[in-house]
């Protein structure tokens, strides 16, 4: 059988639902997903489901709410039209953020350090997981108790984060920093540098040495959901560092730096981005800058160029044959529209000798541009005959106005239910695009058999495989030409400015309760 994986990007709410429009269209159980030409069944038939930053919200959503299928979130939990994200689902914001900081303070309390993720996993756990105080209860290693779990009825979830450095945490990771990767078993990383993983379940307990000590008392509950997804979405480092751009980002990143001297002015306890501590590596790999320290930081899992979580996907024992890649990344030079540069850094990553990870050649991000790879479905690593070593084939799907024009930035964070359904429906045209599909999935199957590749296929992989030409000029700003008309206008979208002002409502409110 095929072992087939699939990834979405991060790209905060819009990669949220750009994701979930992808597990829509791949999930058995929506409405008219298995008829003729759709494609219903390929989530079923996965084996692992990878995700970060944005994305891993939509995981969260779906695998922490027992495996519930878009659509029943769509119609009994997903509301985004709130004036801002930063204000909360309840009717008043000023008992949303008492709720957070009351949670926050009590982990504090506990004598754990609270940073960025923490308040962070609060918010998106009153949007994304449906109970009381926004699932505060809830933990990660609680998926694996789930009917449809045990009943191998999903793939296996898998969220990305990176490791960082201490001295470096205000940069974005380089490409020798780890990726972490969280299933509900086990969180750790097969990155050279550290090569282990901790046992989700006992996250807080000092460890050292991957040992515990006789009169080391075991920790349970730091695995909190919340945290987790907001562990993979921890960008605020880059806001403090300005490893960001743009009026609007610029206007961010100014709000974080008073945000961060407010908080260092007083005896806060906020420690910045998410902090595991103990650390559950510390001495594991004393070759490792991240294994020294008591505490491990890990920040957004798509900083360094890498926002799609391809790393827990491409790892050899694994062995996947295809890997489906939804991208929801975008520069403000290209009207945030997917460049393929997440494709691009994988790839490179792959040749330094870094981490031994098999991917297939892909071009430079201006071929991807100048041949309309971003523009379109398009496959990597499909004749295997020209492949020094096994590697999957790379379905990549970049975020494209179909249907809609879903080129928001992760700075919006208002949508209404019209224009949430919109990115969520946002697809193909293509009548022979389930065809093609089976046909990527075969596609390795056909090469260990021997297998006459029908004509059918053949068409396919004409049409959407690179076929290895290389164009490297310069290309001009990406602007998709066929792009829909918006479903809202752009006054009714959540502005950049209206976040800021809820960043500055949520920091007074911390520091009024003293976190």
């Amino acid at each position: 059988m095929p072992a087939i994986g699939i990834g979405i990007s991060g790209g905060g709410l819009p990669a949220a639902l750009n994701g979930a429009g992808t597990f829509k269209a791949f999930d058995s159980r929506t409405e008219g997903s298995t008829a003729k030409g759709q494609l219903g069944g390929l989530l079923q038939s996965a084996t692992y489901f990878s995700a970060l930053s944005g994305g891993s919200w939509a995981l969260g959503s779906i695998y922490i709410n027992n495996f519930t299928a878009v659509s029943a979130l769509q119609d009994n939990l997903w509301d985004f039209s709130p004036a801002s994200f930063f204000q909360g689902p309840l009717d008043d914001p000023t008992q949303f953020w008492g709720n957070i900081t009351a949670e926050v303070t009590a982990k504090r309390k506990a004598g754990f350090m609270v940073s960025d993720a923490d308040i962070w996993g609060r918010i998106q756990g009153y949007f994304f997981f449906n109970a009381s105080h926004g699932g505060v209860d809830f933990t990660w290693p609680s998926i694996a108790k789930t009917p449809a779990f045990q009943n191998a009825e999903m793939p296996l979830p898998l969220v990305v984060s990176r490791g960082q450095s201490f001295d470096k945490i205000l940069e974005s990771p380089a490409d020798t920093e780890p990726f972490f990767e969280v299933s509900p078993w086990e969180f750790g990383t097969y990155d050279h540098s550290i090569h282990g993983f901790a046992p989700l379940e006992y996250l807080g307990t000092r460890f050292v040495n991957g040992r515990v000590s006789p009169n080391e008392t075991c920790v349970r509950g730091f695995e909190n959901a919340g945290f987790i997804t907001g562990s993979s979405s921890d960008i605020w480092n880059q806001g403090k560092s300005g490893d960001i751009s743009g009026p609007a980002a610029q206007l961010f990143k100014l709000v974080i730096q008073s945000v961060t001297i407010a908080i260092n002015s007083t005896n806060s306890s906020l420690a910045g981005s998410a902090a595991y501590g103990p650390n559950p590596f510390y001495h594991f790999n004393t070759h490792s800058p991240l294994a020294r320290d008591e505490v491990l930081r890990v920040v957004d899992g798509g900083e360094g160029g890498h926002n799609i979580p391809f790393n827990p996907l491409i790892q050899r024992k694994r062995n996947l044959d295809v890997i489906f890649a939804a991208d929801t990344s975008g520069s403000e030079a290209d009207d945030y529209w997917p460049d393929g540069s997440a494709v691009v850094n994988t790839y490179n990553c792959s040749l330094t000798g870094l981490a031994d990870i098999p991917f297939p050649p892909v071009p430079d991000v201006n071929t991807m541009k100048n041949l309309g790879l971003n523009a379109q479905p398009s496959f990597f690593g499909c004749n295997s005959s020209n492949l020094t070593s096994p590697v999957p084939l790379v379905v990549y799907l970049p975020n494209h106005p179909v249907t809609a024009a879903t080129n928001d930035t992760l700075l919006d964070t208002e949508f209404n239910a019209s224009r949430r359904d919109a990115w969520i429906t946002n697809g193909t045209l293509d009548s022979e695009w389930s065809t093609c599909v089976g046909s990527a999935i075969l596609s390795r199957s056909f090469d260990r058999t021997g297998t006459v590749v029908p004509e059918s296929c053949s068409r396919c992989f004409r049409r959407y495989c690179w076929n290895g030409t290389v164009d490297s000029r310069s290309p001009a700003p990406y602007r998709p030409s066929n792009t829909p008309v918006p479903t809202t206008s752009m006054a009714s979208r959540g502005s950049a400015v209206g976040v800021v002002w809820s960043v500055i409502g949520m920091v007074g409110m911390v520091l009024l309760v003293g976190v």
